[in-house]
């Protein structure tokens, strides 16, 4: 597994105040579980982010943007998000709370 450290750590950095978050290895990298889900990924050089079906179409227009393939199976709701699109802050604080924004849901469908 290879793991981007740099994007491994801003992600750290980025949702350290959140107090139910985990670290697990899954999906070949380290994907972070918010409220026992997870929620967003460092990979190698990529995020892995869990977004849901709301806005998949309109992400998937973004450069450096593209589906989640897992194994030939296209995942919907996955992205993988390559460094151009999350290069800058508030690219990168997008992503994040794409992903906390679909996490806070499925949290209030239980």
């Amino acid at each position: 597994m290879k793991v981007n450290e740099k994007l491994l750590n801003r992600l750290r950095e980025a949702l350290m105040d959140i107090p139910t978050i985990k670290e697990k290895t899954m999906f070949g990298g380290i994907c972070f579980l918010v409220n026992d889900k997870m929620c967003i990924c460092a990979r190698d050089n990529r995020l892995m982010c869990r977004i849901g079906p709301a806005v998949y179409e309109e992400c998937l227009e973004i450069p450096g943007c593209e589906p989640m393939v897992h194994g030939k199976r296209l995942v919907k709701g996955y992205v993988f998000v390559y460094e151009e699109a999350f290069k800058d802050r508030a690219a990168f604080d997008h992503w994040i709370s794409l992903s906390l924004k679909h996490n806070e849901a499925l949290s209030r469908q239980q």
